[in-house]
Formats: structure tokens, C-alpha cells, sequence
């Protein structure tokens, strides 16, 4: 037995295991330093499941996972590993696709097609999966192409054991491509069109079909059935892939994913120039030569179906593959994204691997022609190859290092994408550029008069500069644009309230809660409004709401707390603001306020001079400076506990605050106090009410 054979055989494939993730790994190494970007904050950053008071069980209950159950439930752990720090979330995605593109070496190995590394080596360096790869977002194209490959690894090794193991073994294998093939949906349901491909993986290997092996597949056909249904409608009713940018007929749809097919191959030839928002096309169907795409595609197909069986079988595989990978985001079905774009080169995630595993066949059958004196053209010309895409990954996932990065690569390749301008310009304010800022949101509605982020954004910015009326024309025309966005009902009401107009603003943020109905930024400021109109009931209906989601909202606390009060609910009032001190034991304004009630509440079994005096001094004591209000509630404080001289004390020196002159309501009330005072007497309130005071 020759021991190094034997050796040979066993490190090989480790070795270029590890070459293809170490080549993976340093291409996309400007990757790792890149921060979070758009849709991020969706998904993770600003996700109440991930980051806020929800968790893993409204993931797999709620709309939280944003149809990605699986891919939140990563995000949601790595979360809890490393919180917010870049740096790690990226690390995984470019370690998933890199063990994708070994898992695919693998595949392709088992079927048996030439130069299984050198395609998937080009699959995993191809800088058109850039976006798939530096974009963190996207972990549900390389978490679904990871558990997609294992699946069809798996189901492989089934067939292959079939006629040579035990039923048990068999049945186990089974098992596991069903499970790797549902985690891969439930990761990102664009891979539903599984079961099709193991069906031509199948047809592939016993170079003829039989229609009994269907049976084997129905399983997976299920799965994929329940997800795609259930994904076209979180599209149309959650993500709202509505209106005009969907409109298009199935005439249009046929043309565009002609196109489309011709547009990804041309992007895999020559990647150049990738863009993260190509030009959206514009689609006459009256024109005959918009179909002429489609009808190209269509030929070659059926040239290549009827040379099936001869040597036209890879080109044929390839292409098949190809067309059906593409199918779930070929226009056939609403997609949000195809309001800013048809194409984006993360949909061609999977895609890819039918033309560059072709790829790599082809250059291996050119080298088996090569004498055996000029083998050394074989690595320089691979070497050259990966290299290049290698090169180009590179530069390229320098472009996703931070969101002014993207979106001005964006711009400079194609001017008129109006989001990438509403995008720059919201980044630009939160750097405090905001001329910059409004001149990217003009720029935007030049484009695209219809872009309700920009006239939001462009509102938001007005706002901050106190330009309240002009704000909230810009909201009310986003509102009239897009009027599922339950955001801007909720920034439009609380301008109108600003300016007075609360029966206006009361409907807007109705119309935002039945849109969404767990908008905590909407129940926290209409409850206030509701407040401050006396609707105190409704109010903590909201505030209520509020802490439900989050019962941590110390904000929200302190205002139920405060609403109880008014109601003479005194009791569930203290236990409110007890509880804003439990989150935040500096809280000088619920400090005071509990303080108040303590000494000064209307039920005597509820008073308690020794603590509110000692909750009043401490508030006191954060103060930066004397606020005449809570030296008001520190003489109410030592008069309850005693201390009338202390008490006087406190008085006098608020009524000595000068901007105290304006208020004669309080001047008035402070004064009545310090009588009580001066006459060994503590203040309580009206028993009816608990309004008065500080």
C-alpha cells in the first residue's frame, strides 16, 4: 500500500477546502469593516424582536421576522452574543458564504461536472455576489444558500444510497434534505423553486426522467408552495407591493423577465459597471422589440432542450437552472424592491451557479487538450482567473463600508435614482450636513415627485428647523402618495398638534395605529395629546399599550403615572412612578412627582412624609439648578413630616425664583401653602381631584 497515496487522498481535499475559504475570506476582507446600511435597521438594528422588548417568540408569531423567520432568529442570537458591533455580523456572512461555496464544490463533485473547485471557487469570488456578501442584511441569501446546498448535498447522497444502503440510513438522509431544504425557505423564500432543481439534479444523474421519482419530491413541493403563498401575500399586504410601480400587465411582466435573463448572464460576462439601484426600465408593450429579449430566451431554451441527451446536456442543465432559479424574481410576482428596480444583483445569489459551475467545466474540458509539456498554463490560468474576480470583489465591497459610501457609488453610476438621493440626504442630516442634506431631498423629488421617503425626510428636516407649516405640507403630501405608511401618519399628527390642529392630528394617528397597530411612537403621542385634551382614560389605554411592547419605557411610566393621578387613582399611581425610579433611580421628575403624592395625597393610609422628604431632597440634589417646583414639593415634603420651619423655608426661597413672577397661578398657590405652613399645618389636596400643585 503506498502510505503517501493515502495521504494524498486525505489532505487534498482539506487543502483546497481551505484554500477556497481563505481566497473568500481575503477578498471580502474590506467587508468586514463596513458598517450597517439601508434596510438594516429593519431587519436588525431597529427590530423590536432583535433589539427592543420582543424576542424569539413573536419572531416565529408576528410579522417582527419580516418573512425571514430563520434569518432573524440568527440575527436575534448574534445579537445577543456581540449586540450592535458590525464587525462580527459581518465576519459571519462572509464565513456562511464561504462555506456555502465549499458545500458547492461538493455538490458539484457528486455531479460529476469537470473543474467542480475552479466553479465553485468562481461562484464564491464573482464580485456581482458582493451585495449578497457585504451587505448584512442579505445573510438570508447566504444562510438560505448554505441550508439550499445542503439540502441538495443531502437529497444526492440519498439517491446515491438508494441501491446500495439500508432503507433506515436511506430514510435518514432523506430526512435531513427535507430539513436543510425547509431551513433554506424559512431563511429566504426564494429558494421555493427546490424541489425543481433536485428533480433536474436527478434528472442529471440517471440522464433520463421517471416520473416516479416525483413522489420522492411532493414533500418538498409542499413546503415550497405553503412558503411562496404565503410570501406573495406578505409582499402585497405587509410590505405593500401596491399601486402604479406594480401595475404592469403580464405582457410587460413577460417582457421584463426576458430582459431580466439577458441583463444577469451580461452581468456575469462582464460585471461592470454594479450598481446597488440600476435604472429602473421603462416598458412599452406596444413595441414589439421589447419582447424580442423573451422571445431569444425562449429559443435557445427549446434549441437546447431537444439536444438535451447529446452534448448540448451542460449548456442545457446550466441554463435551466439558471431560468428557474430566477423565476420567484423574474416580475412574475409582486416584489417590493421593484419599485426603486427590475434587477439587483443579490436576486442572482443562487442563480449564479449554473453559468460559472459551466464556467469551470468549460475551461477544464479546453485544458484536457493541453499537451503535458504547457501543464503549467493550468494554474497560471486559473490563478489569473480567481485573481481578477478576487481583485474586483475587493474594490468592489469597499463601496459598502458605510451608507454615504453606497449611496454616493450609487449616484455616480446612475444620477437618477431618486431613493439612493432620499437615502443620502437622511444620512447627510444625521451628520448635521443639512443644506447637503435638503439639497439631496430636492434632488429627489426633481426625479420622482411621487418619493414619500423624501417628502417625509424633507419634512422632518423642516421641522427640526422650527418651519412647522411647510413640514407638514410636506407630510400631508407622503400621506396622500403613500398612505399605508403608518410612520408618517404618526410625524404628520404630531405637527399638526404642535400647530393646534388636534382633531386632525387625532385621526392621523387613529389611521397609524389601525395600520400598525403596535407603533409605540404613535401610542406614546397620542396618549399625551389625549392627556393633555382630559381624555385621560383613553390615554392610558395608550400608555398601557406602550408598555405591553415595552414595559421597560421609563417615558411611558412616568406618564401613565402621572394620568393616574389626575384620575385619582392614587395608588396605581405610586406604584407607576415607583416603577420609573426601578429604571431609573435619577429620574428627577418622577423623584418629585412621587415626592408630591407622598406628602401631599388626598388618602392619608397613602401619605408618607419620612419618604417623600427624602425623595425631595434627592431631586433636589440632581438638580443642576433651583427649580422653584420642586422646592415646592420639598416644603409640602417637610410639612408633612414636621418640619414647618424647613417648610416655610423652601417656600419663600421658590417664591424668590424670578421667572416664578409669571406664573400667578403658581405665586398664588405656593403662597396659600406657606400660610398653611406658617400655621403648623401640611397642605393635602382636593380629594376629589389631586391636581393641584407643582
Amino acid at each position: 500500500m503506498n502510505l503517501n497515496k493515502r495521504v494524498d487522498g486525505a489532505t487534498r481535499p482539506l487543502l483546497c477546502g481551505l484554500l477556497l475559504a481563505a481566497t473568500t475570506a481575503i477578498a471580502y476582507w474590506p467587508a468586514l469593516h463596513g458598517t450597517f446600511l439601508w434596510d438594516d435597521d429593519v431587519h436588525l438594528t431597529a427590530n423590536p424582536a432583535i433589539v427592543g422588548p420582543l424576542g424569539l417568540k413573536e419572531i416565529w408569531t408576528t410579522s417582527a421576522a419580516v418573512y425571514y423567520p430563520l434569518t432573524s432568529t440568527s440575527f436575534w442570537l448574534q445579537h445577543f452574543l456581540w449586540g450592535l458591533n458590525p464587525f462580527p455580523y459581518h465576519l459571519v456572512n462572509v464565513a456562511v458564504h464561504a462555506a456555502a461555496a465549499i458545500l458547492l464544490w461538493r455538490v458539484l463533485i457528486l455531479l460529476k461536472v469537470p473543474g467542480a473547485w475552479l466553479g465553485a471557487a468562481l461562484w464564491a469570488l464573482h464580485p456581482v455576489q458582493v451585495e449578497s456578501v457585504a451587505w448584512i442584511t442579505e445573510l438570508k441569501n447566504t444562510q438560505s444558500g448554505l441550508f439550499y446546498l445542503l439540502a441538495v448535498w443531502f437529497f444526492l447522497k440519498w439517491r446515491d444510497m438508494t441501491t446500495s444502503s439500508t432503507q433506515r440510513a436511506a430514510a435518514w438522509i432523506y430526512a435531513l434534505a427535507l430539513l436543510t431544504g425547509t431551513l433554506a425557505i424559512l431563511s429566504k423564500t426564494s429558494t421555493v423553486m427546490l424541489p425543481v432543481v433536485l428533480g433536474m439534479c436527478w434528472w442529471w444523474k440517471d440522464r433520463r426522467w421517471q416520473w416516479r421519482n416525483a413522489l420522492w419530491l411532493v414533500p418538498f413541493f409542499l413546503v415550497s408552495s405553503a412558503a411562496g403563498v404565503w410570501t406573495i401575500w406578505e409582499q402585497m399586504n405587509h410590505a405593500r407591493a401596491l399601486g402604479p410601480e406594480w401595475a404592469q400587465g403580464w405582457p410587460e411582466r413577460v417582457a421584463i423577465a426576458g430582459r431580466m435573463l439577458w441583463f444577469y448572464v451580461g452581468k456575469l460576462a462582464w460585471p461592470h459597471p454594479l450598481i446597488f439601484i440600476y435604472p429602473r426600465w421603462t416598458i412599452d408593450p406596444r413595441q414589439p422589440i421589447e419582447y424580442l429579449p423573451a422571445l431569444a430566451a425562449a429559443i435557445g431554451l427549446l434549441l437546447l432542450w431537444r439536444g438535451r441527451n447529446g452534448r448540448r446536456r451542460p449548456l442545457f442543465f446550466a441554463a435551466a437552472y439558471f431560468a428557474v432559479s430566477l423565476f420567484p424574481v423574474s416580475g412574475a410576482f409582486n416584489i417590493y424592491f421593484f419599485r426603486y428596480s427590475f434587477v439587483a444583483d443579490h436576486f442572482q445569489y443562487l442563480a449564479a451557479i449554473g453559468p460559472l459551475a459551466l464556467a469551470g467545466a468549460g475551461i477544464a474540458a479546453a485544458f484536457r487538450s493541453i499537451k503535458e509539456k504547457n501543464r503549467f498554463m493550468i494554474p497560471a490560468t486559473k490563478g489569473v482567473l480567481l485573481g481578477l474576480c478576487g481583485l474586483l470583489t475587493w474594490q468592489q465591497s469597499g463601496v459598502y463600508a458605510n451608507p454615504i459610501s453606497l449611496w454616493s457609488d450609487t449616484l455616480a453610476e446612475n444620477p437618477n435614482a431618486w431613493m439612493a438621493h432620499t437615502n443620502l440626504g437622511a444620512e447627510l442630516d444625521d451628520q448635521g450636513r443639512f443644506l447637503d442634506a435638503i439639497d439631496e431631498y430636492r434632488a429627489a423629488l426633481r426625479i420622482n415627485s411621487n418619493d414619500a421617503g423624501a417628502h417625509n425626510n424633507l419634512a422632518a428636516h423642516l421641522a427640526k428647523l422650527g418651519r412647522q407649516h411647510e413640514a407638514i405640507s410636506e407630510w400631508e403630501q407622503a400621506v396622500q402618495i403613500q398612505p399605508g405608511i403608518a410612520e408618517v401618519h404618526t410625524n404628520l399628527a404630531y405637527a399638526l398638534a404642535q400647530v393646534g390642529r388636534t382633531p386632525e392630528a387625532f385621526q392621523h394617528w387613529e389611521t397609524a395605529l389601525k395600520i400598525k397597530p403596535d407603533l409605540v411612537d404613535a401610542h406614546r403621542d397620542f396618549g399625551a395629546a389625549l392627556a393633555r385634551a382630559g381624555r385621560y382614560d383613553e390615554a392610558i389605554a395608550h400608555y398601557e399599550q406602550v408598555l405591553r411592547i415595552n414595559p421597560s419605557d421609563a417615558d411611558v411610566q412616568y406618564r401613565l403615572a402621572s394620568a393616574l393621578q389626575h384620575q385619582g387613582k392614587f395608588e396605581n399611581s405610586i406604584a407607576h412612578y415607583r416603577k420609573v425610579l426601578e429604571l431609573d433611580p435619577k429620574a428627577a421628575p418622577a423623584l418629585n412627582a412621587l415626592a408630591w403624592l407622598l406628602a401631599t395625597c388626598p388618602e392619608k393610609s397613602l401619605r408618607n412624609g419620612n419618604e417623600a422628604l427624602k425623595l425631595a431632597l434627592k431631586a433636589k440634589q440632581l438638580s443642576a439648578e433651583k427649580i422653584p417646583q420642586i422646592l415646592d414639593t420639598l416644603g409640602a415634603a417637610y410639612a408633612e413630616s414636621g418640619q414647618f420651619e424647613n417648610a416655610m423655608r423652601s417656600a419663600r426661597e421658590a417664591l424668590d425664583f424670578p421667572l416664578i413672577q409669571e406664573n400667578d397661578a403658581m405665586v398664588i398657590a405656593i403662597q396659600a401653602r406657606l400660610r398653611l405652613y406658617q400655621d403648623h399645618k401640611a397642605y393635602h389636596e382636593n380629594e376629589r381631584t389631586g391636581q393641584s400643585g407643582p
